[in-house]
């Protein structure tokens, strides 16, 4: 049975001590919630300054953290940039990949994405791997074989057993912090897509394992829609992500 996944990209936001501080307060509004026992997961990603000391403050709690990038190479004169191996040694085990804004303001090319994701896989990391259309290619109706490139191009290269690695989080680009969010029947279509060409890639079981979140203006009065859709297992959350009372309530529904 799949768990719930809630996990906040906090993106290039907060100083250290505000960091510190948003994960000190994430952690006091859901102790003793027992999420693991809930089947729930929740993640937070600072930014790279705040990374090893969100870590610090965090390790005696369920919540986990994630990276939000890595580069492709272990190591070299690639000035600005920081491997998984990098990142494993400030004692983060996950990390973002694909994320539309790496891909639309940075130029990360599926093969980019693609690098990126053999090296976590390389170095034993788990994978935020994110997908999704832009509102021109959805008004084109591209959206299914935007998907479908994304998936095949960067991530289905994997074996089966790599593939348990992996969260997908389907994030239409459209709805990111734009307040417009893909209709609770939109977002299950999506969902139910994907599962479906990872069925055709690898077998059911695959298929039906592998976690997929929803990413696109996730606030608490959309939450309980997307989460009641079979195929959502819960959300990259982007903005409210960065207020701990409204993070939390969203855990709350997940719970």
């Amino acid at each position: 049975m799949r768990h719930t996944i809630i996990a906040g990209n906090w993106k290039m936001n907060l100083d250290l001590e505000e960091s510190i501080e948003l994960a000190k307060s994430i952690s006091k509004n859901i102790e003793n919630k027992e999420l693991n026992s809930n089947n729930v997961k929740v993640i937070v990603s600072p930014n790279l300054i705040a990374l090893s000391s969100v870590v610090n403050e965090l390790k005696n709690t369920e919540i986990q953290v994630s990276s939000q990038n890595i580069y492709h190479k272990e190591s070299g004169a690639y000035t600005g940039e920081v491997s998984a191996k990098m990142v494993k040694s400030a004692g983060v085990n996950t990390v973002i990949i694909g994320h539309s804004e790496r891909r639309a303001i940075f130029g990360d090319s599926d093969q980019e994405v693609k690098s990126k994701v053999n090296s976590a896989i390389s170095n034993g990391m788990d994978i935020i791997f994110c997908i999704g259309e832009t509102l021109e290619q959805r008004k084109s109706k591209k959206e299914f074989d935007i998907i479908k490139a994304q998936l095949e191009q960067g991530l289905l290269h994997l074996s089966t057993e790599q593939m348990k690695s992996i969260v997908i989080a389907y994030e239409p680009v459209w709805a990111i912090g734009t307040g417009e969010t893909a209709s609770d029947s939109q977002a299950q279509e999506m969902h139910k897509y994907i599962r479906t060409v990872i069925k055709d890639s690898y077998n059911e079981k695959t298929s039906e394992n592998t976690h997929i979140l929803y990413g696109g203006s996730v606030k608490p009065s959309n939450a309980k829609g997307l989460f009641a859709c079979s195929d959502i297992d819960g959300a990259l959350i982007g903005g409210a992500s960065l207020k701990a009372d409204v993070f939390c309530e969203i855990i709350n529904i997940a719970l």
